[in-house]
């Protein structure tokens, strides 16, 4: 069970934002689903206006009750005083919404095993610390946040792609620029994903969690399917065995297509398997043997070998972990 509540707020009075709605959209539309088309997470939305009241209610009671993952989303101003604020759209000089320390209080007290919190707003990373303990981290159990920018940086909107930059990041990697080899998107590879595609000069990320093992946020079909990554193990009996290939696993070596050719010609079950090993070697789980492609090795007599990626999916299809 999953649940979300986004957030996406541009109608403040006297400094209107552009593009939060369109961050809350597309986020809600991503993650309602995998990409397989299944069910994901139960959402629940606020475009364009909110009072401080009404987030308040609704951020209680997303994490009220007991779900696997419960998410909050929020893109829109964010203000660095007190410990750092949500802004609503009925802010005022003296009160700017929703406070982060309230928000982390709720999360940390919620009986849901996973609180996952996001923010798209100046100063994000505010959330999460504790101006009583000199910025040290109070996560509770289970608790993680990914914030769009560090806690004196401002967070940007981009005009030509009509986002945040930080949430046009997390599109991408929700669609699958974040997933691992099985298709999963967890909260630690979708922060890298972030981090690693933003460059040097730009807003920072950060990343603070509190917890032991990541749910998916969301998953799509896997670069290697699971029926096809457990024969790791049956190709490589050994982790530091070598694969021998010969001219019969390269499905080109046959008479029929002009080029020069090669005894042994083409076999049909060897040809299913070097295609699963080259598979392999796409997603960084295999590497030949004294020459740079797969192709050359099968041709000149030469193996393939698990590379250091290869051997920790190697011991998972031996234990049977998938």
């Amino acid at each position: 069970m999953k649940k979300a509540l986004i957030v996406g707020l541009n109608n403040y009075p006297g400094c209107k934002l552009e593009w939060c709605d369109n961050d809350a959209i597309a986020m809600k539309e991503l993650i309602e689903t995998n990409g397989d088309g299944s069910p994901n997470f139960d959402v629940i939305s606020i475009i364009d206006s909110c009072t401080k009241h009404n987030l308040r209610i609704a951020i209680e009671k997303l994490f009220a009750d007991d779900v696997d993952v419960a998410l909050l989303y929020f893109s829109g101003h964010g203000a660095d005083l007190d410990g750092g604020y949500l802004c609503t759209t009925d802010f005022s000089g003296t009160d700017y919404g929703v406070r982060m320390t309230d928000v982390l209080e709720w999360a940390n007290k919620s009986h849901c095993k996973n609180k996952v919190i996001i923010l798209d707003c100046c100063f994000a990373a505010k959330m999460g610390t504790s101006i009583l303990l000199n910025n040290n981290s109070v996560l509770g159990e289970g608790v993680t946040i990914i914030a769009a920018s560090q806690s004196w940086q401002t967070s940007a909107e981009n005009a030509s792609i009509q986002h945040g930059v930080f949430t046009e990041l997390l599109i991408q990697g929700l669609k699958g620029g974040a997933a691992d080899i099985g298709g999963n998107i967890t909260p630690a590879s979708l922060y890298s994903f972030v981090d690693q595609s933003l460059g040097a000069w730009q807003q920072r990320p950060v990343f603070k969690t509190n917890i032991s093992q990541f749910l998916p946020l969301r998953t799509i079909q896997a670069k290697v399917p699971k029926s096809i990554l457990r024969k790791l193990s049956l190709y490589f009996k050994n982790p530091t065995d070598e694969y021998k290939l010969n001219p019969s696993y390269e499905y080109t070596n046959k008479p029929e297509i002009e080029h020069q050719i090669i005894e042994p010609y083409a076999k049909a079950e060897n040809v299913a398997i070097f295609k699963e090993l080259q598979l392999f070697e796409s997603v960084g789980l295999v590497e030949p043997v004294g020459t740079e492609h797969m192709y050359f090795a099968a041709m000149e007599n030469k193996s393939c070998k698990l590379t250091a990626l290869g051997l920790h999916y190697w011991r998972l299809s031996k234990d049977k972990r998938f």
